[in-house]
Order: structure tokens, then C-alpha cells, then sequence
């Protein structure tokens, strides 16, 4: 099956790729605080039960799918995404003035505080002008109040706050057409404009995550060694202070199989009501991503480096039938051609800058 018949008819896409430690057989999962490992027992298809773990968690996945986008040597979008719109910010008073952050580094992407209270060159703040393209510049004040709300309600009690004040029905479709103006990968990974209206949000259109079954434990130690002072009292400190020699333990594992699982919603993005072309080009990166992480080292964690496990079964497309995930170059050759067609749905520049500023007072 051709990529563009998926991508006009196919209600989603599926991907399962296994993988398998780069060197040696443990591995080293995600961790949760208070929890640790993910470890739960999953049904084996014969009456019995087979032992998983959560190697990578989807919020996790949605990250290291965001950051194949980024180019850390030069501070920049991957060349293969010139073009993209995003949003960039400046960190007035954070550092020695010259720090930097963008919505494709921000952990609520569009939504982070440092966008949603950024500056433009004009000096109005991102949140207002976004609320004004939405249609939500003059929504009625709270009950009994005579004036309209013009600018972003706190970002404490926000939620009790837009309940009262944003009233009637919000326009999803607008807000697609928002976001692809200024990130179209918040469509992807889905974003949730609180700050501003609680019903302003999308889900993730793509979904990923990598599980391990069969697993067993394979627990170790070691001991951070001082030459200097083994024993801390005999110099007057103690192990507090990061002195002396510290006994350790670890946890890491061994399993049968590894599969990373990657769903695109193609009628999610669909839905959105986006120009044909704006359509194509969010289905397209989506797979881009897929295809550039499978790619990559996957170096999840110091002890957690993985690659394609092609002896058992290497990339695979569960749905639909009869479709192979295209290489990453010829997904990045017809994304080229996409962001060239999209530019007239891109903000001016398609990078926004703004300029966030530390709030008086605040250390």
C-alpha cells in the first residue's frame, strides 16, 4: 500500500519495532519517584501471565520524539526541518542574559510559562495575542462584573478562573489552525492551553511507548570509592557531605523481548480541519519522527542504549496491511516539499521570538 493511500483512507497507523541492548543483555527502565521500575504481569494468551516492564514511559516517548527535531551542536532545528514554525524565547535576567528555550524544548510546549507570559516586539504577551486569533479577546468577566477580560487569566486558579469567564463554544478547529501557525509538533503531541481556556486542547495525535516482557532482575552493587578519606571521621566530615566510601546497589533487567509501540491517529489529525496540505505535512513528520528515532542510537539512559532487532522481526506495520514504514529520507524529502506548500499557513517569521522576563522579586 502506497503512503498516499494510507494517509487519505487508513483511520491510523501502527508500528511495532523490536529491539535489543546495543551491548550486553541488561537494561536500565524508566523510573518513577516513590515507584522505581514499572513491573506488572500481562496475560500470555494461555491461561497464565508473563512478567513486563515499562522500559519508556508515552510522556517520555513524546519527548524523545520532539528532541529528533532538535540539533544540540548548533542549538537549532534539524536541517531537515527548515522552515518549520516555532516558537524560540529569550530569558531576560536567567543566567548571564544570553539563555534561550523554544516550544519544541518546553515541556508544555506552547503552553510553557515562558512562552505564555513571553513578550513580543510590540510588548504584548503571547497568551493575548494567541487569545485574540482564537476569538477569545472579549469573553464576559466573571458574574456581576461589568468589563471584559483582557488579558490572560493567572496561572494559579486558572481553571476556576476560565470556567466563569470563557463562555460558550470553543472552536477546536480555530485552535488547530492556531498552533499550525506557530508549532505544528503541538498538534502532534498535543497540547492544553490552560493558562488561557480549559477546554483548549488537543490529545496526541502520535503515541508511543516501549515495553519488555519475559523480564527477570539483575541486581548489582558497587562502592563510590574515596582515596582520600575512606573514613570521614578521621578528617571531621561525614558521609553527608559526599565523603568517604559509599556501598551502592542497582536494579536493572534482562528480557525476551523488547518492542517499542507507535500509534498515529490519522483521523485525529484529520479532524482537525486543516488545508490538505497542512494535513499531510503533520502525518508526514509524524512518521518522520518515528522513522528518525528508530534511526537514531536510542540512548535512553546511561546503561539503556538500543537499536532495531532485525533477527526478531526488526520494524513492523500492525495496521494498515500491506504498508512499510518509509526510510527517513524519503519521508524527509517529501516533508521539503511540504513545508514549501504550508508557508502561506505559517506565522511571519515562521520563528517567533520572544523575550521572558524574571518577575520582580523573584530569586
Amino acid at each position: 500500500m502506497s503512503l498516499d493511500a494510507v494517509l487519505k483512507t487508513a483511520p491510523r497507523v501502527l508500528i511495532e519495532a523490536h529491539l535489543k541492548p546495543v551491548i550486553g543483555t541488561r537494561i536500565q527502565p524508566t523510573g518513577f519517584p516513590d515507584l522505581g521500575a514499572a513491573q506488572y504481569n500481562a496475560p500470555d494468551g494461555h491461561g497464565g501471565s508473563v512478567s513486563m516492564l515499562l522500559v519508556e514511559s508515552a510522556q517520555s516517548m513524546a519527548n524523545r520524539l520532539e528532541a529528533v527535531c532538535w540539533d544540540e551542536a548548533n542549538d537549532d532545528i534539524v536541517p531537515e526541518l527548515k522552515g518549520l514554525p516555532f516558537v524560540t524565547v529569550k530569558l531576560s535576567g536567567i543566567g548571564n542574559g544570553t539563555d534561550t528555550t523554544s516550544s519544541l524544548l518546553e515541556f508544555h510546549r506552547l503552553n510553557s510559562p515562558y512562552i505564555m507570559n513571553g513578550s513580543t516586539n510590540d510588548g504584548s504577551s503571547f497568551a493575548d495575542m494567541v487569545r485574540k486569533e482564537l476569538g477569545l479577546g472579549s469573553v464576559p468577566g466573571k458574574k456581576g462584573s461589568k468589563k471584559a477580560v483582557e488579558t490572560a487569566p493567572a496561572e494559579d486558579g486558572a481553571g476556576e478562573k476560565e470556567r466563569e469567564e470563557v463562555a460558550g463554544v470553543v472552536n477546536l478547529r480555530k485552535l488547530a489552525a492556531v498552533c499550525f501557525q506557530y508549532d505544528p509538533n503541538s498538534l502532534i503531541h498535543g497540547i492544553f492551553l490552560e493558562k488561557i481556556a480549559g477546554r483548549l486542547r488537543h490529545p496526541r495525535a502520535l503515541s508511543a511507548f516501549i515495553e519488555a516482557s519475559g523480564v527477570d532482575r539483575a541486581d548489582s552493587g558497587g562502592v563510590k570509592f574515596d582515596r582520600v578519606l575512606p573514613r570521614p571521621k578521621v578528617g571531621g566530615v561525614d558521609a553527608k557531605g559526599g565523603y568517604g566510601n559509599v556501598p551502592f546497589h542497582r536494579s536493572e533487567f534482562t528480557a525476551r523481548s523488547i518492542i517499542a509501540f507507535f500509534s498515529l491517529d490519522l483521523t485525529q489529525i484529520r479532524g482537525y480541519g486543516l488545508p490538505t496540505e497542512a494535513t499531510r505535512l503533520l502525518e508526514v513528520l509524524s512518521l518522520w519522527k518515528v522513522r528518525r528515532f528508530l534511526d537514531s542510537n536510542m540512548r535512553l539512559r546511561t546503561a539503556c542504549e538500543l537499536e532495531v532487532d532485525e533477527k526478531a522481526g526488526g520494524i513492523k506495520v500492525g495496521r494498515p496491511k500491506d504498508f512499510a514504514l518509509p526510510s527517513t529520507e524519503e519521508l524527509a524529502k517529501e516533508l521539503a516539499t511540504l513545508i514549501k506548500a504550508c508557508k502561506p499557513h505559517f506565522a511571519t517569521p515562521t520563528t517567533t521570538s520572544l523575550t521572558w522576563n524574571k518577575p520582580a522579586g523573584k530569586e
